[in-house]
């Protein structure tokens, strides 16, 4: 997570991570559907306006990170070294992603998605979102001349190799393998 510079922007970045691991902790006690946005902002003591001026909806608290994965993964493209190639670049990036999502301590929050149908299908257009945001970054780096519709296909199946991941038994091994399938494709656009 890129850290704000100012003291402004530090304070804004506290309030924000406060509402979110509040929210966090109340969904796991009490659980997903029995915890609303007031009682997340009581017990962060921060108004309800507070909570929505950061997080869009109660489903983005769970998901709190979700723009800085965006930006990992873009990143990913467009910081990448002048004659790296591309896949190696974003499978570190997405093997990175996994291990944070799979560390310890985030089985009940994979369970609690799990078992809630808005936060599946919010993960679902989160997903797509990102799969859209790496596709224009990949379309729009000219060390990479591959079609619009290559950049798409690339993008969604790295996306779905972390979706995937995060649900396997051994998430490295799930990265790598939809990884050579993806080299594989790749390399076959090649102009």
């Amino acid at each position: 997570m890129i850290e704000p510079s100012g003291r402004r922007e530090r304070k804004k970045a506290a309030t924000r991570q406060k509402i979110a691991d509040t929210a966090l902790r109340l969904f796991l006690e009490r659980g997903y559907d029995a915890v609303g946005i007031r009682d997340v902002a009581a017990e962060a003591d921060v108004a309800v306006t507070t909570v929505f001026a950061h997080f869009v909806s109660k489903e983005a608290l769970v998901f709190e990170r979700d723009q800085d994965f965006e930006q990992r993964l873009t990143r990913a493209v467009t910081d990448r070294a002048p004659h790296e190639p591309l896949i190696p670049a974003l499978h570190r990036e997405v093997q990175a992603l996994v291990r944070h999502c799979t560390a310890e301590g985030t089985a009940p929050v994979r369970r609690m998605i799990e078992g809630s149908p808005s936060l599946r299908e919010y993960e679902e257009s989160m997903c797509l979102r990102h799969a859209q945001a790496l596709a224009e970054a990949m379309a729009a780096d000219p060390r990479l001349s591959r079609s619009a519709t290559a950049c798409r296909a690339t993008a969604r199946f790295a996306i779905d190799a972390y979706a995937l991941a995060c649900w396997a038994d051994d998430p490295g091994a799930t990265v790598d393998e939809v990884f050579r399938m993806i080299e594989a494709a790749w390399e076959a656009t090649a102009p």
